[in-house]
């Protein structure tokens, strides 16, 4: 027994033991000091605020290893740069459909506001006021620009129209 005591005590006093310890310690300080720098690198990218980032760093050095950890639970879900890319679409998408051009639900050609037909492949855009003339929008139930009571086509043929037939002629 005395013996196999001492086979161990000889290991652990043996320098081939004393490299792979502080190999092992090295490696495991470069690993933590890594996912330290990751965190850092990582908050840069989520967070504006580098108060905010600063303390994810130190969050991220300490604790060891949980710090990293915690930090992934409440980091923001998304990079600072997809947030303003995003935001960026928005605002075109909102100015494309505030301006007032115009496109032909049929060939897609730009037409005018005030134009009641395209004139590239004939299809009715709008209704024109019976005693103004002036292009209507669908949903109008009055002409704003003489105030005459808006007719509205009958979408089936089974409706009755607001105005009565015309009689046929002979």
């Amino acid at each position: 027994m005395i013996a196999a005591d001492n086979g161990i005590f000889n290991f652990f006093s043996h320098s081939t033991w004393m490299v792979l310890r502080n190999l092992s310690v090295f490696i495991v300080c470069v690993f933590w000091l890594s996912i330290a720098y990751w965190v850092y690198k990582d908050a840069r990218r989520r967070v504006e605020d580098p108060w905010l980032v600063g303390m994810a760093t130190i969050l991220g050095l300490f604790p060891p290893f949980i710090g990293a950890l915690v930090y992934m639970l409440f980091r923001p879900p998304e990079y600072l740069d997809d947030v303003r890319e995003r935001e960026l679409e928005i605002k075109a998408m909102e100015e494309r459909l505030s301006r007032r051009d115009m496109h032909c639900p049929v060939c897609r050609a730009d037409v005018d506001p005030a134009f009641l037909i395209c004139p590239v492949c004939t299809t009715r855009l709008r209704q024109s006021c019976r005693n103004c003339k002036a292009p209507l929008e669908a949903l109008w139930q009055i002409c704003p620009y003489c105030e005459t009571p808006v007719e509205t086509a009958p979408l089936d043929l089974d409706q009755p129209t607001l105005t009565p037939p015309r009689p046929r002629r002979s």
